[in-house]
């Protein structure tokens, strides 16, 4: 169970592919106003995988457009199956959706802004930019990619942001460096950064190395990104007799409601910490692949967000004592 969330009818009106295995979804819902959304928001998708209803978060691209709402999809052979959805649609295809929403506040007072952006993860900020270019403030953008070839809306940055824009391309030997970049913003800077697992835990500890408030580093969440590959695993149910495998295409969370074994959530983006279940025994090792608890927590292995985190191997937990999950 969770919030209640307003869904609607669309209609895909067209994709285009933006760069090899990156394609847009330009989606129109029904009776659209055009009205403006938060920077940062995103919408949830209704699909079908594998004949099972999933469901699967996207965020938007850009500021407010009266054509309609912008997603794109990176192609990921080793997802949990939402975008061979997604890729499999043609123009016309009927959708439902819910309306925008944002989980990233952003200050726009701030005198200074830095924006990362690693892959896929463009797609939220690339709206940030443009807002704060329209708004005239100092920012500047790193995108970290592994070539331009690869890199979504490149041109779209170029014209927006000029010399602000900043490519870290791994084959052009440009990595980006947090430790040097967070060292060398002004204090009050604010930071907003998209990007998989392996680059946010390191920009935490790189912005707080600088002597930076954490709060001021924002950040969204791949859900599917992780340490370890996307694998089946298998969960056991503290004193009792039940044990679920866990697909590679489906969470936790949606196997363990989908049995009867009902789970809190909220986000299913690992950010709110709502779906955290108690881990009993691990035999085998944990994919923590939420924000939402520390590194101590994490490697403390008391308890995971179901929405997002897997496992390898098998692990017990009790979804009943989570009291103070949030």
């Amino acid at each position: 169970m969770r919030f209640i969330e307003t869904w609607t009818p669309a209609t895909l009106v067209s994709t285009r592919d933006l760069a090899p295995g990156i394609r847009e979804f330009l989606i129109l819902p029904d009776r659209f106003d055009g009205a403006a959304y938060p920077v940062g928001s995103h919408i949830n998708v209704s699909m079908t995988i594998d004949g099972l209803p999933e469901t699967r978060s996207y965020s938007l691209v850009g500021e407010a457009s009266s054509r309609g709402l912008r997603i794109a999809v990176r192609r990921a052979e080793d997802s949990r199956g939402g975008s061979r959805y997604m890729w499999q649609l043609a123009p016309g295809a009927r959708l439902d959706i819910t309306q925008p929403s944002s989980l990233l506040a952003v200050d726009w007072t701030r005198e200074s802004y830095c924006l990362i952006a690693g892959g896929i993860g463009i797609t939220p900020i690339l709206g940030a930019a443009q807002a704060l270019a329209r708004r005239g403030a100092d920012v500047a953008l790193h995108y970290a990619v592994r070539s331009r070839n690869e890199a979504a809306y490149l041109d779209d940055l170029a014209e927006t942001l000029g010399e602000r824009l900043v490519v870290h391309a791994s084959d052009e030997g440009r990595r980006l460096e947090l430790d040097a970049l967070f060292a060398s913003l002004p204090q009050g800077a604010l930071a907003l950064l998209c990007g998989p697992m392996r680059m946010l835990d390191p920009a935490r500890h790189a912005w707080i190395a600088a002597g930076h408030p954490l709060p001021d580093l924002r950040y969204e969440t791949f859900g599917s990104s992780g340490t370890l590959p996307t694998e089946t695993f298998r969960v056991r149910l503290k004193d009792s007799d039940v044990e679920l495998e866990i697909p590679r295409e489906r969470s936790m969370l949606d196997v363990l409601n989908a049995s009867g074994h009902e789970v809190m959530y909220d986000c299913k983006r690992g950010e709110c910490g709502l779906c955290a279940i108690d881990v009993v025994e691990v035999d085998g090792e944990i994919d923590h692949r939420d924000v939402f608890f520390s590194d101590h927590e994490k490697q403390e292995n008391r308890k995971i967000c179901a929405c997002v985190s897997r496992a390898r191997g098998t692990i017990t937990v009790d979804t009943l004592l989570r009291a103070d999950a949030v």
